[in-house]
């Protein structure tokens, strides 16, 4: 097979993990790239706290769509990052590589939407870059940004942390985001208003972690979807994962979206909901804490996690039977964020 880039590799699923594990994660190994979470945590010298850093790249098109753009999702993903790993997301970079002939107006709009969302979510840009690339190489805007969050003393959530008997949670509805944008690219019409559900998260975690401060993994399901998600959990911790998927919430228009196109919704991006790995004592209290806040109101337990099958994710289905829910091999919708 020719060994040679494609859409999939960027687009979360089995053949991103792969390229990481193949190409990057050898040479540049080290004791904090190893932690392969959304955020890495890096020990201050002179106090008993850690910063979170994440980086992530933005491809989205179009740059806008229902619910939002490219620069709030900006903002929102890379907070989300940080929030994953239970930080106060703090300070983001922005680096943007502008194709030629991108009208100013447009330009604008975007850095105006990006400002509107950091101040919304607490959070500065302190740095950035810009680049231009010829016409035709750049798709009008891509956006590169890093955050830097602090995470409080004595939390100690992981995507390695997760323990059978664990109550898995989910903060609302999945697909919203992948359906919102390629309805919106490909001219879609639903009955009801279908949006992005591109939100900041570390204020619903943060109450989550009031409520059930021993939690253990949190990830937010965005390439690949709660399927990727849930996967990505399950081989980091090594342990199954049974979930019960007529629990899963999910919107009549996404639901119909995807039987029209053949889509699984799990599998479908989302980016403004969080998974839970919550013990079972704190599961009740996790929940309502999820629901009494604005992002977390159609919060549902979906499974647990498990001793057996380890490193697979299971579903019940609506008939009662079992199926596999695999690592998506790449993404039926790439370009989504």
């Amino acid at each position: 097979m020719e060994r040679v880039i494609r859409l999939a590799h960027g687009a979360g699923g089995r053949m991103m993990a792969e390229l990481i594990r193949q190409v990057f994660a050898g040479p540049l190994d080290n004791p904090y790239l190893r932690q392969m979470a959304d955020a890495t945590l890096v020990p201050l010298a002179t106090r008993d706290l850690r910063l979170a850093i994440s980086t992530d790249s933005f491809v989205v098109r179009p740059l806008f769509f229902p619910g939002g753009d490219i620069g709030s999702l900006a903002v929102h993903g890379t907070v989300n990052d940080l929030a994953m790993s239970a930080a106060r997301p703090l300070w983001l970079t922005a680096g943007f590589i502008l194709e030629e002939g991108l009208e100013i107006d447009v330009l604008e709009r975007v850095v105006r939407s990006m400002a509107d969302a950091a101040r919304a979510a607490g959070v500065q840009v302190v740095a950035g870059d810009t680049k231009v690339v010829e016409r035709g190489h750049g798709d009008g805007i891509y956006i590169n940004t890093a955050g830097v969050g602090l995470v409080p003393e004595g939390v100690a959530v992981g995507p390695d942390q997760a323990q059978p008997g664990d109550v898995v949670l989910l903060s609302g509805t999945v697909g919203d985001h992948g359906i919102a944008v390629l309805s919106q690219r490909e001219g879609l019409a639903f009955e009801t208003s279908l949006l992005s559900d591109s939100a900041p998260l570390h204020g619903l975690v943060a109450e989550l972690l009031a409520a059930a401060p021993h939690t253990h993994c949190l990830r937010d399901p965005t390439r690949g979807g709660l399927a990727a998600a849930l996967n990505e959990l399950a081989a980091s911790s090594g342990v199954g994962v049974e979930i019960d998927e007529v629990a899963v919430p999910l919107r009549p228009a996404v639901a119909a979206a995807c039987e029209m196109l053949g889509f699984d919704p799990l599998t479908v991006a989302n980016e403004g909901k969080l998974v839970a790995f919550v013990p079972p004592t704190e599961a009740e209290a996790a929940l309502a804490a999820l629901r009494a806040h604005p992002l977390g109101r159609e919060a549902a337990p979906i499974g647990t996690v498990t001793a057996e099958h380890p490193r697979l994710v299971l579903a019940r289905t609506a008939i009662g039977g079992r199926r596999v829910v695999d690592m998506p091999l790449g993404e039926l919708l790439p370009r989504i964020c």
